[in-house]
């Protein structure tokens, strides 16, 4: 894998992580229920959002990784760092939805 291609998966992985935070759509396509009343989606969707997002960019780097060459088998430790690491990316977004304060 050259330096473009992980420059392009770690793109990737930060926008999916923020995606959830940032739009009021369901796996930014679909309207929640109230969604044309204003109403936002739930925090479990954001979760489900998350862990689907995760798998998503996951089967994305193991593409990659078989274009380059041989797929490396990966313990439990790999799937810690990956879960934590995307975590921390979505910081960010949560910190936009959640934690700053509104100018109302």
């Amino acid at each position: 894998m050259n330096a473009a291609t992980g420059l392009l998966l770690l793109a990737a992985v930060i926008l999916a992580a923020n995606a959830p935070f940032l739009s009021r759509r369901i796996l930014l396509a679909i309207k929640p229920a109230g969604y044309d009343q204003g109403r936002d989606k739930s925090g479990w969707w954001r979760v489900l959002e998350l862990i689907v997002l995760y798998f998503v960019t996951l089967g994305l780097a193991r593409l990659l990784e078989s274009h380059a060459g041989e797929i490396y088998r990966q313990n439990w430790e790999f799937y810690a760092i990956t879960v934590s690491l995307y975590l921390v990316f979505a910081y960010p977004g949560f910190v936009y939805r959640y934690l700053r304060k509104s100018r109302e």
